[in-house]
């Protein structure tokens, strides 16, 4: 009966050990970075009349895979170049991330673009990609009219469709 108690505790034990440890946040913490554009030309993507938004509210959030709940968000805000960066201390390999947009500082380009206000990361070094630093979409807010021009500009890019 002792070898049989013995033999589970040295099966059992170290289980209930690992379990008990704390989560450590990751050593080389990830670095989301993504790029928040005004759509001058209102079509959905960008285009070289475009221009990059200084001061635009990003949030990445990560939410349960089965409920869909949030379990974590940063903030971040753009910079100049219309670039964010925002530092994300933990691995999210079960969770579903993303970058979002918070708000527009333009009060010409607010509404965000249908489909471009938002962008999956993967935040996890469970996956094979050696780098901290995770690319994200560039998001977009649409300007309340299209600048004059742009029937031109788009016309040029139905050129080089055909």
């Amino acid at each position: 009966m002792s070898r049989v108690l013995i033999l589970l505790a040295l099966c059992f034990l170290p289980a209930i050990v690992n379990a008990a440890r704390p989560v450590h946040p990751v050593k080389n913490p990830f670095v989301v970075v993504g790029k928040v554009f005004c759509d001058t030309c209102r079509c959905g993507f960008e285009t070289s009349a475009t221009t990059y938004i200084h001061g635009a509210q990003v949030r990445v959030e990560c939410k349960d895979r089965n409920t869909l709940n949030v379990v974590y968000h940063a903030d971040g805000v753009t910079d100049a170049t219309g670039t964010y960066r925002i530092t994300v201390a933990d691995d999210h390999e079960e969770e579903l991330c993303e970058s979002t947009l918070v708000s527009s500082p333009q009060t010409d380009c607010t509404a965000k673009t249908p489909g471009r206000d938002r962008s999956r990361v993967i935040l996890t070094n469970n996956n094979g990609i050696i780098s901290n630093i995770r690319n994200a979409n560039a998001m977009g807010f649409m300007k309340d009219s299209a600048l004059s021009g742009c029937t031109q500009l788009l016309k040029q890019y139905q050129e080089y469709d055909e």
